[in-house]
């Protein structure tokens, strides 16, 4: 499998639907690693098994109890760390550079807490997708699935 140097550091993924979610997600777009951090669930697990359609099984993935020593040791890899969440000094998606072949390490906060602020400082970049509609939430994975795809066409130089 052909894959970006694109990883994923979700942090308190609860749910088995945004786990299950998150690797198919990562299985289609050839992501190199998912990171599962904190009380995040992970493999084996029959729902997320079920909601994965088995990708758990070959999209390559970590546990680490924290996420911030996991930020910590991707940066000492060269990865550069890209929160995706709204805030005061956020930048839009859009406006995100990434050079072709750079490592990127996109950080998922979970649905009702969000990225930590420990990530947030820690972050090179803090990214949010501009939201036209009344709503200002999205599903963590569907907004994930947007940012991948921006980050993986920078990537390829497109």
């Amino acid at each position: 499998m052909n894959t970006f140097p694109l990883c994923y550091l979700a942090v308190d993924f609860r749910t088995p639907s945004n786990v299950g979610a998150l690797f198919r997600l990562a299985d289609a777009l050839g992501i190199e690693k998912i990171y599962l951090t904190g009380t995040s669930i992970t493999p084996p697990n029959p729902k997320l098994k079920r909601l994965s359609r088995s990708t758990e099984q070959s999209v390559p993935f970590d546990y680490r109890e924290s996420a911030v020593g996991t930020a910590a040791d991707l940066r000492e890899q060269g990865y550069r760390l890209i929160c995706l969440e709204i805030g005061v000094d956020s930048i839009e998606l859009d406006a995100l550079e990434i050079r072709p072949s750079e490592k990127i390490c996109l950080i998922l906060g979970s649905e009702r807490e969000g990225v930590p602020i420990e990530l947030l400082e820690m972050a090179d970049v803090v990214a949010h997708i501009p939201m036209r509609g009344i709503n200002a939430s999205m599903n963590v994975v569907t907004a994930c699935a947007i940012a991948s795809y921006e980050i993986t066409r920078q990537l390829q130089g497109v």
